[in-house]
């Protein structure tokens, strides 16, 4: 209850805030059809002069434009409200100027005539004009053609910085959380800006309405003194004039500071920062400056000009510039440092908590300092959103969610070295030359090119890296080219689908369950936790990835872990349930474009052994054979490997069922590209033809081409 209280009080206060600015408008409209009195007149142009000054200030102390993005608006209320006032002062020096003299319109405007204009009515014309002069010549228009040039940037630059936050969303550098709020700031400075230079209209108006309304209450305050009310010519010219020049004065001035204040809003970045202590700190951050300076004034002095003020500057500049100097001499890593101070070879450090060392990131790429600019974009890199299309195309090919790959520099490679490392261990290196083009033989080369020998660090094929210029001739004679980027965004993705399963964590899974909640949410409900647990739902995904299984269908994997599940099983037994279940994707993936699948299947004799050596160890099977005839196998198996790769197909052998996990773990240390089908793993439409059969002989009996379909999937 008592919390119910403070916001019924805020709701209250807001309602009313929203109430001040309408209420204002409608008394401004009463004001032009019903006369003020000199003492209302006198509080209202008070206040117009007050707001005058808070606008400034406002603007002066904003951190960034944008923080002030109602200022727009509130140029044109106030140059309502100034509009309003003169019309006001004018009814009252026109009626009552004749009767009440300079006090006809209120003691502000009598005492803007009297002490602003020093008593002279030239005096006041004369400042009036030079206020005129300087807010449309000067300040209006610089102000108004910087807002047309941010307008006109900020409106040019908008897709190619909506596509940088693409960028670094995909990257995982932002949440789409941060990304919605820098979209919408990258609009409203877009929109503020373009206000901004129509806003700057409303000021050259005003300016121009001033000296018109001048001329007027002049010529007709001469009028109605004269003809109406039979005053002396140089009493009415007297009394009108000075009035006329007061008004002019006491709405000018509150002109003045508001377009003041618009300049100041306009030339400020749109990034934060604190003008005032940018300006002092930077005007006076060169100690040397002062001291030129001071000696100059003290030169000056002895031409003939006023010694007094000029020694008086001139020491206070060298003061000033002996305590900058002590200051940097006693802090050297203080405020006042040079850019220069640091060798370009040691980036500057920042310091990092104790809390911010206890994790490690999942997946990193550190580059050589020679490397770095490939990072930056300023320069033309394009590395960050080649990474960034990397993690697109895992979860597009995978169906995994790729986790945040951090790009940083490591000064101690070498400069032209790069390393990826998964949870702080390296796993892959390799060396890049940044200025060219790395040329990889293919089956189709015709013939060697002049360059840097080099291997292609995703097949290991003989390279070489050419310039740029030579890369035409280098597609003709047959050789696969990449640029710098191309070569560490490849190798980044071959690494990343090899540790695919330990780059998918718990919390993955998690995220994974939430997003297929939105189109099955039955499903999720029914099973998870209550059928299958997220863990296990982990491991069995963990698992589809080892082997380079997609899991984008995902709920037809929870499904197939629903229905086998509640029977019971090893997690083993449910990951080939849900292989059988993904036999379409599987098959899509090593087929032909005519459908056909060549494979190569284990001799009788030789999966009946294999078959019989399956023990059930710590929950899973694994063939359980001598070293010798191991080794045998996996030479056989490596040799019609080779010849499948030189023709150019993927190494795929057919086993059982049962078998099938069981030999995968036996060959994937040691042939770590096979890949190992069951029989139900082959669809109807997938035509399977065996190539050769595998024995323990090296030279394995070649049998003719067996056709055979599997079950449907």
């Amino acid at each position: 209850m008592p919390s119910a209280v403070p916001d019924a009080m805020r709701r209250d206060a807001s309602a009313w805030r929203g109430l001040i600015v309408p209420v204002l408008m409608v008394l401004g409209i009463v004001v032009i059809v019903v006369p003020l009195p000199a003492a209302l007149l006198d509080l209202l142009l008070s206040a117009n002069l007050a707001i005058a000054v808070v606008i400034l200030l406002t603007s002066l102390y904003v951190r960034r434009p944008l923080e002030f993005s109602s200022f727009p608006a509130l140029l044109l209320g106030t140059t309502l409200l100034r509009l309003v006032l003169n019309i006001a002062s004018t009814r009252l020096i026109l009626s009552r100027g004749a009767s009440d003299g300079t006090a006809a319109a209120g003691h502000v405007i009598e005492a803007f005539g009297e002490f602003v204009a020093s008593g002279q009515i030239v005096v006041g014309f004369v400042i009036f004009l030079i206020l005129l002069a300087i807010q449309f010549l000067v300040i209006t228009q610089g102000s108004a053609r910087i807002s047309e040039v941010a307008a006109r940037f900020a409106l040019d630059g908008l897709p190619g910085r909506q596509m940088a936050i693409d960028s670094d969303l995909q990257a995982g550098s932002i949440t789409p959380e941060q990304a919605r709020k820098r979209r919408e700031e990258l609009s409203l400075q877009a929109d503020f800006y373009g206000s901004m230079d129509g806003a700057g209209k409303f000021v050259r108006g005003d300016a121009l309405a001033s000296l018109v309304i001048t001329l007027i209450n002049i010529a007709g305050g001469l009028y109605v003194g004269i003809i109406d009310q039979g005053m002396p010519v140089g009493e009415a010219f007297h009394v009108f004039t000075r009035l006329t020049i007061g008004d002019g004065l006491v709405t000018q001035l509150p002109a003045f500071l508001i377009a003041l204040g618009a300049g100041l809003l306009t030339t400020r970045s749109s990034a934060d920062s604190d003008l005032p202590g940018q300006m002092v700190g930077q005007l006076f951050v060169r100690a040397e400056a002062l001291i030129v300076a001071a000696c100059l004034l003290a030169a000056l002095s002895f031409t003939g000009l006023p010694k007094v003020p000029l020694l008086t500057l001139a020491a206070i500049l060298a003061a000033v510039a002996y305590v900058l100097r002590r200051a940097t001499t006693d802090d050297p890593a203080g405020v006042v440092t040079s850019a220069q101070s640091a060798p370009p070879s040691e980036p500057k450090v920042a310091t990092a908590r104790p809390e911010d060392r206890l994790f490690v990131e999942d997946l990193q790429l550190e580059l050589g300092y020679g490397l770095i600019r490939l990072a930056d974009a300023a320069t033309g890199g394009d590395l960050l959103e080649r990474v960034a299309r990397v993690r697109t195309e895992y979860a597009q090919d995978m169906g995994a969610l790729l986790p945040r790959v951090k790009v940083r520099d490591n000064l101690r490679l070498d400069q032209r070295r790069y390393q990826i490392l998964i949870h702080d261990v390296p796993v892959a290196w390799g060396e890049i030359v940044p200025d060219a083009v790395l040329a990889v033989e293919t089956a189709e080369t015709l013939a060697p090119l002049p360059g840097m020998r080099a291997f292609d660090p995703v097949e290991g094929r003989p390279a070489v890296w050419i310039e740029p210029a030579h890369q035409d001739r280098a597609h003709v004679l047959g050789y696969r080219c990449h640029d710098a980027c191309g070569v560490i965004a490849l190798h980044l993705a071959d690494v990343v689908r090899q540790h695919c399963d330990e780059l998918l964590s718990r919390q993955q899974v998690y995220q994974l369950l939430e997003a297929l909640k939105q189109r099955a949410p039955r499903l999720v409900d029914e099973l998870i936790p209550g059928v299958i647990s997220a863990s296990q739902l982990h491991q069995v995904l963990c698992q589809l990835l080892h082997e380079r299984v997609p899991i984008r269908n995902l709920e037809t994997i929870l499904a197939t872990l629903g229905d086998h599940a509640e029977r019971g099983g090893e997690l083993w037994r449910l990951t080939e349930r849900v292989r059988q279940a993904l036999a379409r994707t599987i098959c899509q993936k090593y087929r032909d474009a005519s459908r056909s699948l060549k494979v190569l299947t284990l001799d009788p004799e030789l999966e009946a052994m294999l078959s019989r050596s399956l023990r059930l160890d710590d929950s899973r099977l694994d063939v359980q054979i001598a070293p010798a005839v191991v080794e045998r196998l996996l030479g056989a198996i490596a040799e019609q490997i080779d010849l499948l790769a030189a023709e150019g197909r993927p190494p795929v052998v057919v086993t059982g069922p049962e078998l099938r996990p069981a030999l995968k773990r036996l060959t994937e240390s040691a042939l770590p590209a096979l890949v190992l089908l069951s029989a139900q793993q082959i669809t109807r439409a997938t035509r399977g033809e065996s190539l050769t059969r595998i024995t323990l002989d090296l030279q394995p009996r070649l049998t003719p081409a067996a056709r055979f379909a599997g079950s449907t999937a």
